[in-house]
């Protein structure tokens, strides 16, 4: 490191929501100096870190000046500007993942050509410049429409079913894709450090909520046979080394109908489908990130249990200053741990919080999830 970690290391996050919050959460244990920038005055990373910015992480000036007098930036969203981080490398900054593949993940498109150059398997696509160009499209309907650029959450993703739902489609810049036909989402998060160690995390299986596209039910580890998890896992690595990351990276996957793997969307940092790995195993996601950036040994991935991970979620009708319904009775139940990220206000579908329930038994688990998210509301 040329530094060591009792107290010197300055570290800058990119990012002051809940995954910078978890990763500060880890780095108290490194002993290292934390400073965070963030748009929002009251993100949830504001009053854990050393030093908290609030300025803009796409604007060039910020982000430069942010990082100039730090030893290392690392990201918990890839929205930030590139250039910027770019500038900072040359400088002598060791910026983790590195700003070449934040650009690369940046773009959806370019996502997709890299799959394809290096054989990695994924739906088949096409480039569309605008919401016109659709009428022309190779691909039959129906097909998922993608920005390029600027989608999370489910944010920048359209199904186009029919002629009439190309009206309401995205006029920037985008992908579309064939629809898979799925048993199950998954994905596997792995890691590797600049000495070229490479481990992943047991592969996961995902559930979304339909209305707001994102995770909202995750369990671990699968059940799935060891050859299909393994392919997950293989691939994982394949990517993080085409990529020559250093930290980690989240591969989303789909498990098609007739037991292929194709590789929907990277994401390289800390990511919703590792949340479990706090309490489900011997290593979290959050402390293999640090111990990647950090160029340490990579740390035990095992799991040491079965965990289910609920994503807490905002409820729909309500929006202003958050309240929470039936902690004292989900914490009651054996295995439950709540993790609240430090939101005040709530609106439908915001990530307040999640929760991972674990038992050696995995149906008690998964019975035990499914309580806690009935009880477990999030109102205003």
């Amino acid at each position: 490191m040329g530094k060591d970690f009792y107290g010197e290391l300055q570290l800058g996050i990119l990012g002051g929501g809940q995954l910078g919050r978890m990763l500060i959460q880890e780095a108290i244990s490194y002993n290292v100096n934390v400073h965070v920038l963030d748009p929002d005055k009251n993100a949830p990373c504001r009053k854990l870190c050393d030093h908290f910015e609030c300025g803009s992480l796409s604007d060039y000036d910020t982000v430069f000046n942010f990082g100039k007098d730090l030893d290392m930036i690392t990201i918990e969203i890839e929205k930030v500007n590139v250039d910027a981080l770019e500038a900072l490398e040359d400088k002598g900054v060791m910026v983790y993942p590195q700003s070449r593949v934040i650009r690369l993940i940046q773009d959806k498109g370019l996502q997709k050509q890299f799959f394809k150059q290096n054989d990695i398997p994924t739906s088949a696509f096409q480039f569309i410049s605008n919401k016109e160009s659709l009428r022309n499209a190779n691909l039959s309907l129906p097909y998922v429409q993608k920005l390029r650029k600027d989608g999370y959450d489910g944010k920048g993703v359209k199904m186009i079913h029919t002629e009439n739902d190309l009206l309401a489609a995205f006029e920037e810049p985008s992908i579309i894709e064939e629809i898979v036909r799925f048993q199950k989402e998954i994905a596997v998060i792995v890691a590797r450090n600049d000495r070229g160690e490479v481990k992943t995390f047991p592969m996961v299986e995902m559930e979304f909520n339909p209305q707001a596209n994102l995770v909202e039910f995750l369990i671990s580890p699968s059940t799935y046979s060891f050859e299909i998890q393994q392919k997950a896992e293989e691939l994982a690595k394949k990517i993080a080394n085409d990529l020559q990351i250093v930290g980690l990276l989240a591969v989303e996957m789909f498990l098609t109908e007739e037991g292929d793997i194709l590789v929907n969307e990277l994401a390289p940092r800390p990511h919703n489908s590792g949340h479990q790995t706090i309490e489900g195993n011997f290593t979290s996601q959050f402390g293999q990130h640090l111990r990647a950036i950090f160029n340490l040994p990579l740390g035990n991935t095992e799991a040491r249990s079965n965990a289910v991970m609920i994503n807490l979620l905002g409820e729909e009708g309500y929006e202003g200053l958050a309240k929470y319904e039936g902690i004292e009775e989900i914490l009651a139940m054996e295995g439950v741990y709540l993790h609240l990220y430090g939101k005040k206000y709530t609106k439908p579908f915001r990530k307040m919080g999640h929760v991972c329930i674990v038992n050696v038994d995995r149906e008690i688990a998964i019975s035990n999830a499914r309580n806690v998210q009935e009880i477990l509301k999030v109102i205003a």
